[in-house]
């Protein structure tokens, strides 16, 4: 069976058969021995988005130390709160943390966990994000109806597990309530360009 180690959009831990194109964790370990979740979803602030592979390090998915989750691709990490990582996404995350910050210097991974602590969370749940529609980059997440839908270029790309369903035209001149946190929002409005799963196009 497979583990209850998939994200989506929304930030939900999930089981699913197909495999992320990214890994990444929330901080520590908030697993059992058994390899089933505990009450907790989140083990600190520090929730990253990493290569599957780095170093040709073999780990023990769910063992001894963290928690590794699995993502259909970045901009779905991105709506669930995730920055990239520092150790195996260098380059990545200096432009990310440099974008973030707005200026020559970089913002820290500390301040940045600080405030997307805030903007992912309300509570334990997910906080959503009033915004119009018309001023979203590529890359952000809204949900409609209770599904999560991608925007790129003049359309919205419905999310599942394996990836995008066939686009759907993007509204415009309306509000929507969106997944992305605002503070990456602004990263990919100041040209940050996140990984797509394939079946983005």
């Amino acid at each position: 069976m497979p583990l209850q180690n998939r994200v989506d959009p929304f930030g939900n831990l999930f089981a699913a058969p197909a495999r992320g194109t990214l890994m990444g964790n929330r901080g520590g370990r908030f697993h059992t021995d058994d390899r089933t979740l505990t009450t907790r979803r989140w083990a600190s602030r520090q929730w990253i988005c990493c290569v599957l592979d780095f170093k040709n390090r073999q780990r023990d998915v769910w063992g001894r130390f963290y928690t590794e989750l699995f993502f259909l691709d970045e901009v779905t990490a991105f709506a669930a709160g995730h920055r990239p990582c520092f150790e195996c996404r260098r380059r990545d995350a200096e432009d990310f943390a440099r974008l973030f910050a707005d200026s020559s210097a970089r913002a820290s991974a500390g301040a940045m966990d600080d405030v997307l602590n805030c903007e992912r969370l309300n509570g334990k749940a997910k906080r959503l994000h009033r915004a119009a529609i018309d001023r979203l980059p590529d890359g952000g997440m809204i949900a409609v109806g209770g599904e999560a839908f991608a925007l790129r270029g003049v359309t919205m790309l419905p999310w599942t597990p394996e990836g995008y369903g066939a686009p759907r035209p993007r509204p415009r001149g309306i509000d929507v309530d969106v997944l992305t946190p605002p503070s990456i929002l602004a990263v990919l409005r100041r040209g940050y360009a996140p990984r797509w799963h394939v079946s983005a196009g």
